[in-house]
């Protein structure tokens, strides 16, 4: 029972570590003779330290192998612009320096949420961003490069209206990075210690033929159409093989040292070389014992790869060990190796091996090396379309509508003439994402390979129809404790709602604190507001007796006197002995503490002689701390002894403090340069035991390590650990459930990766409402049913899927519910489980009903884990389809919004490609920092898409037809494969 708190909020934050990820060593390497030949630094994850360990599966076993920045969520351009209507703009900055907007008003993924996408391209590289639509207000362009931190110009931004700009766009947008692969697999027989001796091998083993198969197809290069990967097709002069695969929409050709062309008079196989040395990523397969002389690094002659896969097998076991070298200079990427690193499942290691290479690539392109070659060639490619454009500045081309507003209408004035122009610029635009895509460049998400799993974040429905307005909540064992409008209720998934509290008693804050036997509310605004502090056993009790509901009145006991006029608290929530509250009465924190501790939970009210039913008595006002502005977000950081070195971190006016509790100093922690803030939260995590601190605001996301103290000072200074990222949508609350991150707006959840910022999903939940999340996540999300269809969920979801707006028709987006249609909310509920990858200890039954208690476990859509083999080029197959059917139409040979006919061909689906869908989502809201919020959320309202079980969070947008054929579950977040949105959209 002791260790349940510590693991239930330790787990969410204390476990944020980059050793998972390795460690800097430095890597020497020697001839037969010892002599040293060349020595590098880098960073070896061995998913344990002992090489030696027994070659059992992994016990580190996780769900979190995904694509990091996966296309078909950052390059915008080419999935919400091009062949779209929408505004470019072009100017310069207060330096000088060009730079371009774009600007598109579309549908949020086919599920009627309204926003603006922006892209903003300067020298520095790539600025995106999503503001709500306001169908009252329109927006400026002013307004959105505000927004984007960019309020001073040397030449104010004028729009650009010929259709070929679409072209110069979308080159800018490539300079990201390519879409398909190259990788390098060299073959190293036991004892080989120099790159020559590698090289030279003209043929591989059993074994290594075993994973050359498992990675890829074999395919003949000549005459080859696919992705080359720097392999001569026609003359047979890079070999006559190579082997290809596609996974997840990525084309993957490796470099096959065997397969390569091999000269016996040359020594050093300078052709060989000339490939494997210049890819960025080579995979090392070596033979011989674990015992025998390892690989290292440095025994390659390269400049250029930055990372080593070194694989082995070992054939008494059928399984494969990994270890990743990662030259020192690249950022971390995941997925992080199991412990011990060994692989019995060959399609799980598959997997998960293509994963961490096309992390590492892209990675990699991060690094010095890369990134300023990349920024110099983006800044020319800017200034030189810049130039171009410079002769029509003074024509009418550019300076109509000057700071125009973005406009989902065409305007008024000169209508004929504009729809002309936008049906010309949609029609070049959409030849062009054609041609991109027949290129074989698109960044789809065909789903080509791969394991169907279920995500960490897939939910499942906690209470259907729930009708009140959910204020805040806390979860008690397996129930929830929620403040709503009708009072404070106790909801459990398949009972009858119980009333706690009633409605007078306005419950604003709420923390459930089993093993303490307390429950902390904050109730009531204004100078009427109090702390009031009920125990739990006695609350509990009255539930199951079935009691009165208690009034306001009936908790007059219960308050906690000095707190009056209260706006904010929070408490101490890391492994700490000692229960810490601080609150906030508008400009003064008051620091209140119990007069004991319970060394034993529970068990320790044994020792007093009569517990009173309220616990205000046990608490103790310790000081007064003085402010210079009231606190918008307060969180409180555990010292490392405990002993007058304990911080409280506040958010006022443009900056966030730190203020030591024993002395009331404040530090100043972060300074936000901008016009305007939103303050979101501040999350205290423990890097290894030393505290840190993640402070969001506005778009950003920084995280900041508190140094130990220096005579009751934290020692404030900028660290090698600190990192900084931007989400692409403002949030409202930020959850951190390592290896996770997750932000909340009222129509999406962003989902990050903690060690690197790295963008792993969003999802789409069309009026969201974060719940609680101090444990596991509860969330709710509104849909709307037609009260007089009978038809089934399948159906329904089928058949009132909203459509994406083509390219020729303005976005028109509902502004209320439909006649007859009934609005309803459920609450999901995420395990935090699923997201920590552990189990997690309840201290607690249900107050509701007893019952005993299972480890929760996710009923989301209920597939399980089918290995598939791989098949040649499947999107590829697909893509001439989709061209022939697009051509057709773009030629107005076929009915663009007729339904396919019973004859025409279906895209092929086999094997491997069906079962890599996308994954869907769910939502959370972050009490690692209490903050103030500021009136109601916001909630766009949208079409019927749904029954009262299943929403879609899909990011593309024919999955909710495409699961007509599925059955109903659940969870509002489903794994499906879905073709359509990211190749193309002509209608």
């Amino acid at each position: 029972m002791k260790g349940s708190v510590s693991e239930d909020l330790g787990c969410r934050r204390g476990e944020f570590s980059r050793k998972h990820y390795g460690s800097v060593e430095l890597l020497i390497s020697s001839d037969a003779d010892g002599a040293i030949q060349r020595a590098g630094r880098f960073r070896v994850e061995n998913g344990s330290s002992d090489e030696n360990a027994p070659d059992l599966p992994g016990i580190w076993r996780r769900t979190d192998v995904h694509l990091e920045n996966p296309e078909y969520h950052t390059r915008w351009y080419f999935k919400y612009f091009l062949g779209q209507v929408h505004q470019n703009y072009v100017g310069t900055d207060i330096e000088k320096s060009p730079f371009f907007l774009s600007v598109a008003l579309s549908d949020q993924n086919n599920q009627r949420v309204p926003q603006y996408r922006a892209i903003l391209w300067r020298k520095t590289g790539t600025q995106k961003i999503c503001l709500p639509y306001s169908p009252t207000k329109t927006l400026s362009v002013k307004s959105i490069l505000s927004a984007m931190n960019l309020d001073k110009f040397e030449k104010g931004p004028r729009e650009i209206f010929h259709p070929e700009i679409q072209k110069d766009l979308l080159v800018l947008e490539e300079q990201e990075g390519c879409v398909n692969f190259k990788f390098g697999i060299l073959y190293a027989k036991d004892g080989q210690l120099t790159d020559d001796e590698m090289f030279s091998n003209e043929t591989g083993s059993e074994a290594f033929q075993k994973l050359v198969n498992l990675l890829g197809d074999t395919i003949t290069l000549k005459g080859w159409t696919g992705y080359r990967g720097g392999l001569d097709t026609k003359n047979d002069t890079t070999g006559l093989y190579s082997v290809y695969t596609v996974y997840q929409g990525h084309e993957i050709m490796f470099h096959v040292s065997t397969m390569l062309p091999y000269s016996k008079e040359n020594r050093q196989q300078v052709e060989r070389k000339r490939h494997i040395g210049n890819d960025i990523v080579t995979i090392v397969f070596q033979e011989g014992e674990e015992s025998s002389p390892a690989f290292k690094p440095s025994m390659i002659r390269s400049h250029f790869t930055h990372i080593f896969a070194l694989v082995r097998y070992n054939q008494q076991n059928d399984n494969f060990r990994l270890k990743i070298f990662s030259e020192e200079s690249v950022p971390l990427f995941g997925p992080p190796l199991p412990s011990p690193p060994v692989f019995t499942d060959h399609q799980e290691f598959r997997d998960f091996l293509l994963v961490k290479l096309i992390n590492g690539e892209k990675a990699t392109l991060e690094t010095p090396t890369f990134s300023q070659k990349r920024q110099r060639t983006l800044d020319m490619l800017i200034r030189s379309l810049y130039q171009d454009l410079m002769p029509d500045l003074h024509k009418n081309m550019l300076n109509r509508r000057s700071f125009s507003d973005v406009l989902p209408e065409s305007p008024k004035s000169a209508r004929k003439k504009e729809e002309a122009r936008q049906a010309e610029f949609v029609r070049i635009g959409q030849a062009l994402k054609l041609k991109t895509i027949v290129r074989g460049d698109a960044p789809t998400s065909l789903a080509t390979s791969g394991l169907c799993k279920k995500e960490p974040w897939e939910s499942q429905c906690f209470c259907s129809n729930f009708p009140h307005e959910a204020v805040c909540a806390d979860s008690w064992g397996q129930a929830l404790l929620v403040s709503t409008d009708a009072g404070v209720l106790l909801v459990d998934d398949g009972q009858p709602i119980v009333p706690v509290f009633d409605k007078t008693l306005q419950v604003k804050q709420i923390h459930v604190l089993e093993f303490l036997d307390l429950l902390i509310t904050r109730a009531d605004k204004g100078k009427d507001a109090r702390l009031f502090v009920f125990r739990l056993s006695t609350v509990r009790k009255d539930v199951e007796g079935k009691q009165i509901v208690k009034s306001k009145y009936d908790c007059r006991e219960n308050k906690l006197e000095k707190t009056k006029g209260c706006h904010l608290y929070a408490i101490n929530t890391h492994h700490s002995s000692e229960l810490r509250i601080i609150v906030a009465i508008r400009n003064k924190l008051l620091l209140i503490t119990r007069k004991h501790n319970r060394q034993s939970g529970l068990t320790s009210l044994s020792l007093l002689s009569s517990p009173s039913e309220s616990p205000v008595e046990e608490f103790q006002y310790i000081r007064e701390i003085c402010l210079s502005d009231p606190p918008v977000v307060m969180t409180l950081v555990d010292g490392p002894t405990e002993e007058n070195d304990n911080l409280i971190c506040v958010a006022y006016r443009h900056q966030f403090d730190l203020v030591n509790e024993s002395t009331g100093e404040s530090f100043r922690l972060h300074h936000v340069d901008a016009n305007r803030v939103n303050f979101v939260a501040a999350i205290d995590v423990y890097e290894d035991g030393e505290a840190g601190l993640l402070l969001c605001y506005n778009y950003s996301c920084n995280y900041k390590k508190v140094c130990p103290f220096n005579g009751g000072s934290p020692l404030i200074q900028p660290s090698a650990s600190d990192f900084h990222f931007s989400w692409n949508q403002v949030p409202y609350a930020v959850v951190c459930a390592f290896p996770y991150i997750l932000a909340f707006t009222t129509d999406s959840i962003e989902i990050r990766l903690v060690v690197n910022g790295n963008l792993v999903h969003t999802a789409v939940v069309p009026q969201l409402q974060l719940v609680a999340s101090r444990s596991d996540i509860y969330f709710k999300a509104a849909a709307a049913v037609n009260s007089s269809s009978s038809s089934s969920s399948k159906d329904a979801s089928a058949h009132n899927s909203p459509q994406t707006p083509t390219g020729r028709e303005t976005p028109v987006f509902p502004s209320s519910l439909g006649e007859g249609d009934v609005p309803y909310k459920n609450l999901y509920k995420i395990p935090l489980r699923n997201l920590v990858g552990r189990s997690i200890e309840r201290p607690l039954k249900s107050p509701l009903v007893p019952k005993v208690i299972t480890t929760p476990t996710s009923v989301g859509i209920g597939i399980a884990a089918i290995p598939v083999t791989h098949s040649l080029s499947l999107s590829r197959m697909e893509i001439k389809e989709i061209a022939s059917r697009t051509r057709r139409e773009l030629l107005g040979l076929s009915d663009e919004a007729g339904p396919r006919s019973e004859g025409s061909p279906k895209p092929k689906t086999t094997s491997r490609k069906l079962l890599e869908g996308e994954p869907k989502q769910g939502a959370v809201r972050s009490t690692s920092s209490d903050r103030i919020l500021s009136g109601s959320f916001e909630r766009p309202s949208f079409e019927d898409n749904s029954d009262g079980r299943l929403l879609s969070t899909s990011s593309d947008p024919d999955t909710l037809a495409t699961r007509e054929e599925s059955p109903p579950s659940g969870s509002p977040f489903q794994l499906t494969a879905s073709f359509d949105e990211d190749i193309i959209d002509l209608k």
